[in-house]
């Protein structure tokens, strides 16, 4: 008899309640407008995960070219039906039910790329036919994410996939090739602004300029990065206390329900507060790496590696954005910012994960 990774389910479970207790401060104390919604999803997606946990790894096994092209063509809907919100179109809606199918698509790719390096034959791993193959998997929903405009989940599907391909064992030649052709492909893009064929919408080009020089504008388009780090920087070592962030509770402070949550975090408890969030966070993909391991079923592996990567990048992506490490990309803290659709899916892949760990023990012949 296999069990779950109860340790794993314990850190999910506390860093959730964590999220609602910062979603009842930044309501300032009204638990009917964000947090009893974010309990309720909450509550679902986290018995979803228990089942998912205990249905058989095979059976996701099959299920992921499938899943993989259910992502495609909700993307492909989004651009001519999608709903715009924020300046992008990114949603789908079904009768009362607002969903991104980006969220979908993440899951997908790793399912997808799994199932093909577990069908793979490890000779053909570094071939540049085989090597193509998954490149053209990773690129088609990325060039479909990144027009929406969506960068954020665009670099999270391309880094996911990327690990994917470097943990199944594609030579290092490959990456190091991508490396040096990187410096390139940025001179590109940046070259491409103003033209006919720019290779990035407006929108993007002016969160990049913020993030360059976020002083340029700071009662616009700099507005939100500047009290991002306001709010950071008044917290100190132990922060003002749980509802006493003043940036938030008195809101200079944008989104601070979705994108920018991190920065109530660092104001109300502080630099010890904020880094505990990470540890916890840390802690999960340690627990993520070790199942990895020891599980014996190749497509369990790197399944696990896969959504433990997506899920790294999520957080790595929300809190260098707040803290202008990197430009503004709408990436939700995971089980913490306010949404259905992060919520739901960043729970399923832990369904997922605890389905791969449960069965980690039976090779796969």
């Amino acid at each position: 008899m296999f069990f779950v990774h109860w340790p794993l389910l314990l850190l999910v479970l506390v860093i959730g309640c964590f999220g609602f207790l910062m979603l009842f401060s930044v309501a300032e104390g009204d638990f009917e407008k964000w947090t009893r919604p974010q309990v309720e999803r909450f509550v679902v997606g986290f018995i979803i995960m228990i089942i998912m946990g205990f249905i058989h790894i095979d059976f996701w096994r099959a299920c992921s070219p499938f899943v993989y092209l259910l992502g495609i063509l909700l993307l492909i809907f989004v651009l001519f039906f999608g709903d715009y919100g924020g300046g992008a179109r990114r949603w789908l809606e079904i009768g009362s039910f607002r969903f991104q199918p980006s969220e979908i698509i993440k899951v997908g790719l790793v399912m997808f790329l799994s199932i093909y390096y577990d069908w793979l034959k490890p000779n053909k791993v570094s071939n540049i036919f085989w090597v193509l193959v998954p490149l053209v998997i990773i690129l088609i929903p990325t060039a479909l994410v990144i027009p929406q405009p969506d960068l954020g989940t665009g670099t999270i599907i391309a880094i996911t996939g990327l690990t994917i391909m470097f943990v199944a064992g594609v030579h290092y030649f490959y990456f190091l090739g991508g490396i040096f052709l990187l410096p390139g492909l940025l001179a590109l893009i940046f070259h491409s602004r103003g033209t006919s064929w720019q290779l990035v919408t407006d929108y993007q080009f002016g969160r990049i300029d913020t993030f360059l020089n976020p002083s340029h504008d700071p009662l616009g388009d700099g507005y939100q990065i500047t009290q991002s780090k306001i709010a950071l920087g008044s917290g100190g070592l132990e922060g003002k206390g749980f509802m006493q962030g003043s940036q938030s509770q008195l809101d200079f402070l944008p989104q601070k329900h979705t994108d920018f949550i991190f920065t109530t975090i660092a104001e109300e408890f502080g630099f010890f507060g904020s880094v505990g969030l990470l540890l916890m966070y840390s802690v999960i993909i340690i627990f993520c790496i070790a199942s990895a391991i020891t599980n014996k079923n190749k497509f369990g592996s790197l399944l696990t590696i896969g959504l433990a990567t997506m899920f790294f990048t999520y957080f790595f992506i929300n809190i260098a954005a707040v803290t202008g490490i990197a430009p503004v990309t709408g990436v939700p803290l995971p089980l913490i910012s306010y949404g259905g659709s992060a919520m739901l899916v960043v729970l399923g892949t832990f369904g997922l994960i605890q389905s791969a760990h449960v069965h980690r023990l039976l090779r796969r012949e």
